[in-house]
């Protein structure tokens, strides 16, 4: 397929009504496989929020106590996970929706009438979002991102790759202004703690895990999940984070995931030079948390250059992760292709590939079952398990919770079933 049968003014339509969701046979291996293991960092990088007695950093996010075992989990959430998930996420949601756009105007439909699909799942996603941070976790991505796809869904999905290109310049060039801007204060005062507030409230106190009364907790999450859809997300907007969104879009157009082998040189240099650069963006923040490094608290803070300089190093370390698994998937596929599963010691392997791919293809019943897990168990509503664990043993909880969500979804998948919200989304989207 090429860029140019995407644009809108050469699109031909039908009145042909829409059609269901992916068949299993449309599915690719790498990004069902990128979403299952997002899913993984996911649960991981949330592990702070629940330890709700932890005396937490300037960053206001990690904790700072715990034994040489805390401190080098807290060093790692830092460098490879925190601020590198959500572009992760973002790059994967433009692309599934991409997807689902392609294959309603392959079928026939009208364009309007497969934008307007879309946007009755964007509104669904905001429901299930503001649902979710308010009954179980006020970290909730769902309803973000859905906002999001609702306004660039409309604003791009029939635009043709020019249009895409320009905007997506135009968002990295108001991101790196963004960024830049407390980094050269820093730089013209030479002091690091020129910018930032440590004295500012944790944001791990917009969890509300250690409110004892679930009713005040919930009203508590329920702002902070309004703040994050009705605020943040438009803000976003603004300063230029929907630029991974369009990438997404890009590069579902050009079926970059599914045929990952017809652009191995792409993803290897986004792999490596993502992955490299996000790392290492990060350190800094990691050795000023643990010790390693004296920077003031302020520069540590959320609002502070050592965030800064993590967020927009973020966005690369996000797409080398996609890219990355790509070229897993790659390998795997011609690997399997070869020896088509004939040697007994691989039959491991192909089971946990299969059963995180069938989390990604139910990653949404997925996520929200972490919440069911967690908010019980660890909040001080609940058994308020989270105010005696410490940031590793927080992380053994954490994929255990993910090896429980791998193991249901594998067993779904056996059964030739859909996830619970999954088989409810589509429901509500196709009317039937």
């Amino acid at each position: 397929m090429t860029a140019e049968t995407t644009d809108a003014n050469s699109a031909e339509t039908t009145n042909a009504p829409p059609r269901g969701g992916a068949r299993p046979s449309e599915r690719a291996l790498a990004p069902d496989l990128a979403r299952g293991l997002m899913l993984l960092f996911i649960v991981l990088s949330n592990t702070a929020f629940h330890l709700w007695a932890a005396r937490y950093g300037p960053s206001g996010w990690q904790p700072v106590d715990g034994g040489w075992l805390d401190r080098a989990v807290q060093f790692t959430m830092i460098t490879v996970l925190d601020l590198r998930i959500y572009p992760l996420f973002a790059f994967l949601f433009g692309y599934g929706m991409t997807q689902l756009f392609l294959r309603q105007k392959a079928a026939g439909t009208d364009e309007r009438a497969a934008v307007g699909l879309l946007r009755r799942r964007s509104l669904l996603l905001i429901v299930i979002g503001l649902l979710h941070s308010t009954l179980l976790m006020a970290g909730d991505i769902v309803a973000y991102y859905g906002l999001l796809s609702l306004a660039l869904g409309r604003l791009f999905l029939r635009r043709g790759d020019r249009a895409l290109k320009w905007w997506m310049w135009i968002g990295a060039t108001l991101m790196a202004i963004s960024a830049a801007q407390p980094i050269v204060t820093v730089l013209l005062q030479g002091d690091p703690g020129a910018v930032g507030d440590a004295g500012a409230e944790p944001g791990a106190d917009a969890y509300a895990a250690g409110e004892e009364s679930w009713l005040a907790a919930a009203g508590t999450r329920m702002v902070a999940g309004a703040f994050v859809t009705f605020v943040a997300a438009p803000a976003s907007l603004i300063g230029g984070a929907y630029v991974i969104f369009l990438l997404g879009f890009w590069a579902a157009r050009r079926r970059i995931l599914e045929e990952p082998g017809q652009h191995l040189r792409l993803l290897r240099r986004t792999a490596v030079i993502g992955i490299s650069v996000g790392w290492l963006g990060g350190l800094p923040a990691a050795l000023a948390h643990v010790g390693a490094i004296s920077v003031p608290d302020d520069a540590q803070s959320e609002s502070g250059v050592l965030t800064a300089l993590r967020d927009i190093t973020g966005n690369a370390a996000g797409l080398g992760y996609v890219a990355a698994v790509a070229l897993f998937a790659h390998w795997w596929t011609r690997r399997q292709d070869r020896r088509c599963a004939r040697a007994s010691e691989a039959v491991p392997m192909v089971m946990a590939v299969m059963a995180v791919s069938a989390v990604g293809r139910r990653s949404l019943s997925c996520y929200l079952t972490h919440s069911l897990i967690f908010a019980p168990l660890l909040a001080a509503w609940g058994l308020g398990l989270g105010e005696h664990l410490t940031s590793a043993t927080m992380a053994l909880v954490a994929v255990g919770v993910w090896l429980v969500t791998v193991a249901g979804a594998y067993a779904l998948e056996r059964a030739g079933r859909r996830g619970p919200v999954e088989a409810l989304l589509r429901r509500l989207m196709y009317r039937s």
